[in-house]
């Protein structure tokens, strides 16, 4: 479903060149549930925006769901992103304009589902903001807007799910319901990557990749091997 072949992403920040990945190798399959672990500036958001067609390499390849994005212009990547891929940014991007029912039925309608204000209620009571579907993000806190975008993320159905720092803004209980809510998905048969630094959400993947300063420095099962999300304790 994924590959990057010896991606490297180079800055150039005035006369010097900061290297955000090196020669990152990768595959993961169809279903998988993967956890990007590593701390702020180890490359974990470039790896994520490289997958997802919102940025491109310095060097290397990029291929999601058959598609090789390395040498796609930005209409295809577009294409892409409204097929392929369902995101969940850190920072949120909600409309400021649109109410929480509304951000999320965007998704779905870009999406050019039939019906797709039952989904966009659906999603939003999955992540258990049912009583808040009218409410602009201005009047929502932290938490309540990442759920909105968790919302938006899945109201598209796309076949990869991408998540940056999706329980950042969560208290536990309801991280642990969106987590829960993530795993969900794996049974669907779609792809989940999550970027985090919290290495106890590593525990519940299939997979745990951890970055290091733009390299892999390890990939494999969970330490301790994988755990119910019940254990998990942050």
């Amino acid at each position: 479903m994924i590959k990057l072949d010896n991606v490297t992403k180079s800055y150039e920040m005035g006369p010097v060149s900061v290297n955000a990945l090196l020669g990152v190798t990768l595959g993961i399959e169809r279903g998988e549930f993967v956890v990007v672990l590593g701390p702020s500036g180890s490359g974990k958001t470039t790896l994520l925006n490289m997958i997802g067609g919102l940025d491109t390499p310095t060097s290397g390849s990029v291929t999601v769901s058959h598609r090789q994005l390395t040498s796609s212009g930005s209409i295809d990547k577009f294409a892409f992103r409204r097929e392929t891929i369902g995101f969940i940014f850190q920072s949120f991007n909600l409309f400021p304009s649109l109410t929480a029912l509304e951000n999320v039925r965007f998704a779905a309608d870009m999406k050019g589902i039939s019906d797709a204000l039952a989904v966009a209620k659906q999603c939003l009571d999955d992540v258990g903001l049912s009583q808040r579907i009218d409410h602009f993000p201005h009047e929502l806190s932290g938490g309540e807007q990442q759920r909105v975008a968790i919302a938006r993320a899945l109201a598209t159905g796309n076949p990869v799910l991408l998540a940056d720092e999706p329980t950042g803004e969560l208290d536990f209980r309801t991280g642990i319901q969106i987590l829960k809510l993530l795993e969900s998905q794996i049974k669907a048969d779609k792809t989940v990557l999550v970027v985090t630094h919290n290495r106890e959400i590593s525990r519940v993947a299939d997979r745990v990749v951890e970055l290091s300063s733009g390299e892999i420095v390890s990939d494999g099962d969970p330490k301790g091997g994988r755990a119910d999300i019940s254990d998990l304790h942050w």
